[in-house]
């Protein structure tokens, strides 16, 4: 029985199809890949050998033929005309799909695990097979070509920019008696940071969402993307993970900064932090399970004294992952964390260990590091100094 690949989505949210055919377009479209087992394509990875084709409509017909990196440009409205529908009727797009199966003897597409429920069972009345397929639907986005890794650093370069204009802000701004940082005669606010990174981020045409500037116990929160005025002398988390407009491409990256003078207690997360990504550093390397890793950074901050667990009914201490791949998306395989991953050569992961009390805030570092055959190089350039 023939087997395909199939995708139906827009390229600008599914990283997949845009992987598969490097053409960027807001509107749903048809990929195929038949064959994908075939050697055809030996400039292609492994994973998109095969013959790929999309059906587009009128409107990005010609576009999509110069842009696209696939075998073949269908017209959607000419195979919609040699459509047979149901009853007489217009051919529906699966009536299209099924249609292009049929002509390549094709019985069993495989999909990605987030393809429509609706359009599988439309293909199954129809006598296709379809068959999910968990992530990644094509492991080869894992591991990142040379392109790819100077993408992510581009992107990358960007961020810290972009992070280090923040930091100075803090570095500048004047402590009120009440301890509320001031600059240029107003309150110094989280909202006013993430605006700041984002326009130049813009400027470079990276778009930022979700910028997390999160001071004192609001980051005790790990996803709380923080609010309102910024004080001294407490910790005050930064995580910042744009896409590159062009390359689309992200990057990520954490620094947590204390304006004035720090507690011991923070000081300490800090220098543990810190350590817990040399360790990460000096076990990552080809066929390395991720979550040994995670244990020895877990390891350290209990034999520092940083216990994880929940604590006045909130969790407190170490209680998200080591780290997680970047690239077309801002969280893909592999992970760094409790649950096995084995890390391969040309993967690019983050390294961000944290702490998290309510007494004393939040604190999280994050580097990216591209894995080789013995060892790791870190991608992330911007320094880590906590009192500014």
């Amino acid at each position: 029985m023939s087997v395909a690949r199939l995708i139906i989505a827009d390229s600008e949210k599914n990283a997949n199809l845009y992987y598969a055919t490097r053409f960027l377009a807001p509107d749903p479209f048809i990929f195929v890949q038949f064959d994908p087992s075939t050697g055809a394509q030996d400039s292609a990875p492994s994973g998109l050998r095969g013959r790929r084709v999309i059906v587009m409509s009128d409107l990005e017909l010609d576009r999509a033929k110069a842009q696209a990196k696939v075998d073949e440009v269908l017209s959607y409205s000419k195979l919609a005309k040699q459509a047979k529908g149901s009853s007489g009727k217009e051919p529906t797009m699966m009536d299209v799909v099924s249609g292009l199966l049929s002509s390549h003897s094709v019985k069993q597409v495989d999909v990605p695990s987030d393809f429509s429920v609706a359009l599988a069972d439309a293909l199954r009345k129809r006598g296709v097979t379809v068959e999910p397929k968990p992530d990644p639907f094509f492991p080869e986005r894992m591991v990142k070509s040379d392109e790819e890794i100077r993408f992510l650093t581009e992107t990358l370069r960007t961020t810290e920019d972009a992070l280090e204009s923040a930091i100075e802000l803090i570095r500048n701004a004047e402590a009120k008696v009440d301890g509320t940082l001031w600059i240029g005669g107003k309150p110094l606010t989280a909202e006013l940071l993430r605006k700041a990174m984002h326009l130049i981020m813009m400027e470079r045409e990276c778009v930022a969402q979700h910028t997390i500037v999160a001071p004192g116990a609001q980051a005790v929160d790990p996803h709380n993307e923080g609010s309102g005025p910024l004080k001294a002398n407490e910790p005050i988390v930064m995580d910042v993970f744009p896409q590159h407009a062009q390359s689309r491409y992200f990057a990520d990256i954490t620094r947590t900064v204390v304006k004035g003078k720090a507690s011991e207690k923070v000081k300490r997360m800090f220098g543990a932090v810190r350590e817990g990504q040399e360790i990460a550093y000096r076990m990552i390397k080809d066929g390395v399970d991720g979550s040994r890793v995670h244990k020895a950074i877990m390891d350290s901050f209990e034999q520092q004294g940083f216990k994880t667990g929940e604590q006045n009914g909130r969790m407190q201490g170490f209680f998200h992952g080591t780290g997680h791949g970047v690239g077309l998306e801002i969280h893909e395989p592999p992970r760094v964390s409790a649950k096995p991953d084995t890390l391969r050569a040309g993967m690019v992961v983050t390294v961000e260990p944290g702490l998290y009390y309510l007494d004393a805030g939040g604190m999280r570092l994050e580097d990216m590091v591209v894995v080789t055959s013995s060892g790791c190089r870190v991608l992330t350039e911007a320094p880590k100094i906590l009192e500014v």
